[in-house]
Formats: C-alpha cells, structure tokens, sequence
C-alpha cells in the first residue's frame, strides 16, 4: 500500500479471535452503550418535559447530554457491529467520519463544561445580574459558538490527519483514532498535524485553567454564605460539574500521556474505554445524585 494517499478501508483492533469472547465484548459494548443513550435520554427528557428545570444551568446540561449521547454512538455501534459479524473492516469514509464526529463531540463536549463553569461562577458569585447576564438570547449564542468550535476542530484534525500518505491500514485500536491513525504515515511527522494538535492542547489547557479559576473564586465565595443550607445548595450544582471535568481531564490524560508503544496492550485499551466511554455513561449519573431537580423530574418520569 505504499505511496497511496488513500486506503480502501481499514482493519481496526479485534478484542478476540475467540468467537466467545468476541460475543462477550458485543454483550458489555451492547449493555454500556444502552445505559448511555438511556441515562442521556432521560436527563434530556427531563429538562424538556419539566418547567422547574427551564433555565440556562439545565440547558446547559441538555446540550451536554446530546454531546455524550454523539460520543457514544460514534465510536461504539461500529465495534458492536465488528465483533458480532466477526469482521475487523471499516471504510476509509467510515474512518473520516468517525475522526471528525468523535472529535467535533469531545472538543464541543469540553468547551461547553468550560461554560458551566463560567455559568456557575456568575449564578454564585455574582447572583443579582445573573439573570441579566445569562439571558436566554445569550446562553443559545453560546451553545452555537460552543457547536460551531467543536465542528470547527474536527474539521482542522480529519483534514490533518488524512493528508498524510498511509503505509499501512491496520489501525491498532477499537476505532479510528488519531494517535494511532498518524503511526500509519509513511512521511514520517505530519508537521500540520502536529501544530494543531499543539493548539488544541493549549486551547484546552486555557479551558482547565479558566474552570480551575472560576471555581477558585466559587469556594471562595461559598465560604462566605453564613447558612448551612446556602452553602449546602450552592456546592450541590458544583460538585457535579467539577467531578465531570476532572474525570474527563484526567482519563484523557492517563491515556495520552503514557509512553507510546507499537503495541497495544489490555491496559491502553481499558484506559481508552475509561477516557472515550465512561464519561458519557456517568456524567448523567452524577448529575442526578446531586440535584435534587433532577432526581425530582426523574423519578415522575420513570413512575409515568
């Protein structure tokens, strides 16, 4: 396959040549992957069937919702498909698609959390303008911003990524993923590629740095509250947000920052279902146990 630009298809990782085990990962991706789109399903249900949950933080987490719902459903009914019908294929369109949906979902997913942030900061620390401030007309200006970057970054990366001459298409790994897509070139570095990845870490770097900050001055403001319960209520929209953050950053980073390989291992595997899978699955979760909203509009909701 030298000196092509192209591949007709590539090979992804199979888990298993044992047909057992191959129906075994079909069984968890199938029960993983119904408990997303269910638990993401519902927080959006709930937001959109309940007036108490009509303002911009419930948006907010709405929209959130629909990124981990696209995450999902990218990455995990194509290596559902694979492992049933014993085959390791996906096109080479497949694979372009995958790159840029998965992409444009993660950085549009991050960049929206950055947003919470911001969004909580100004509910705690600066509530009598929040109203003003968090408009309706300016929080759906946002949520388009935040989708038109995550579109925007895909496209830098898939155009990136497949300018490059592949030597090979065995791609080592349960979908089409960038680090191991670039392992496939035959022209050695991709400088284009390595100049946007470059920018999206410093651009996300910025995000954590900007939430890290936000909730600095958000503690700092809750300690102030003289009431138990104030405190109580205001940490209560908190915690969950920043326990989705860090989960997400440091999932990523277990992944990413490990000391590359030719070989891919049961552990870089795990670690990428952690970062790529996991988090779409549990941010519905934390949100729920936190917010008693939530939990109130859920609860009607599964008794209907």
């Amino acid at each position: 396959m030298e000196n092509q630009t192209t591949v007709p298809y590539f090979l992804l990782l199979e888990f298993s040549k044992n047909r057992h085990l191959q129906l075994l990962h079909f069984f968890f991706f199938f029960v993983l992957y119904l408990t997303t789109v269910t638990t993401n399903l519902l927080i959006i249900s709930a937001v959109i069937m309940d007036h108490r949950l009509h303002n911009p933080m419930y948006f907010f987490l709405m929209n959130l919702a629909l990124q981990d719902l696209g995450i999902a459903s990218v990455i995990v009914p194509k290596s559902m498909i694979n492992s049933l019908m014993d085959t390791r294929n996906i096109s080479y369109f497949g694979c372009v698609a995958q790159v840029f949906l998965f992409l444009s979902f993660e950085a549009s997913d991050f960049s929206l959390l950055t947003v919470m942030a911001y969004d909580r900061y100004v509910a705690i620390c600066h509530p009598l303008h929040y109203e003003m401030v968090m408009s309706w007309k300016y929080c759906i200006k946002i949520v388009i911003v935040v989708w038109v970057t995550g579109i925007l970054y895909g496209m830098l990366h898939t155009s990136g990524t497949f300018s490059i001459l592949f030597c090979s298409n065995v791609v080592n790994q349960f979908f089409c993923e960038i680090p191991q897509l670039l392992k496939l070139s035959c022209s050695g570095i991709n400088l284009p590629e390595v100049g946007i990845l470059v920018a999206g870490a410093i651009a996300g770097l910025g995000c954590f740095t900007f939430i890290i900050v936000s909730y600095a001055v958000i503690f700092k403001t809750v300690l102030r509250i003289p009431s138990e319960k104030g405190r109580q209520k205001a940490l209560s929209t908190c915690i969950p947000h920043l326990t989705v953050v860090f989960m997400l950053v440091l999932s990523g980073c277990i992944t990413y920052l490990r000391p590359s390989s030719n070989t891919v291992s049961y552990l870089y595997i795990g670690l990428t279902v952690l970062y790529a899978l996991l988090p779409p699955l549990f941010n519905p979760v934390i949100y729920s146990m936190r917010n008693q909203n939530i939990k109130c509009v859920l609860s009607q909701l599964w008794k209907f």
